[in-house]
């Protein structure tokens, strides 16, 4: 299953359209996603379009990322390939931004922005 469901959040006003210079804070850094049980998921993204997670159980995977309407669409290709790609909204911000999203999954998470890896 895709550990990868960060970053869905409502953009908030008239913003024009996010790009790859809207992850940057994200390089670097850590993306934990929180799920209702309280497990959590890490993300760490590379700025040449590949990323590296590990779940909520704690299986590994990575892939790629990419930019494709505003949205960052993840696809993953280890441990095994996923047809298609899962595709949320950007969230600006730097290292301490959080932000409620949901999961791949559907379920609700917590997304927060910590420093280093």
């Amino acid at each position: 299953m895709l550990s990868i469901a960060f970053f869905a959040a409502a953009l908030v006003g008239q913003a024009p359209a996010p790009t790859a210079a809207d992850l940057a804070p994200a390089f670097g850094n850590t993306l934990v996603s929180t799920y209702p049980d309280g497990r959590t998921a890490r993300t760490w993204l590379q700025p040449g379009g590949r990323y590296e997670g590990r779940g909520r159980r704690g299986g590994r995977s990575s892939g790629t990322w990419r930019i494709r309407d505003g949205q960052v669409c993840f696809s993953q290709r280890r441990p095994i390939p996923v047809p298609g790609a899962f595709c949320t909204p950007i969230v600006s911000g730097g290292v301490g931004t959080s932000w409620a999203a949901r999961a791949v999954t559907g379920e609700p998470i917590r997304v927060t922005l910590v420093a280093g890896r």
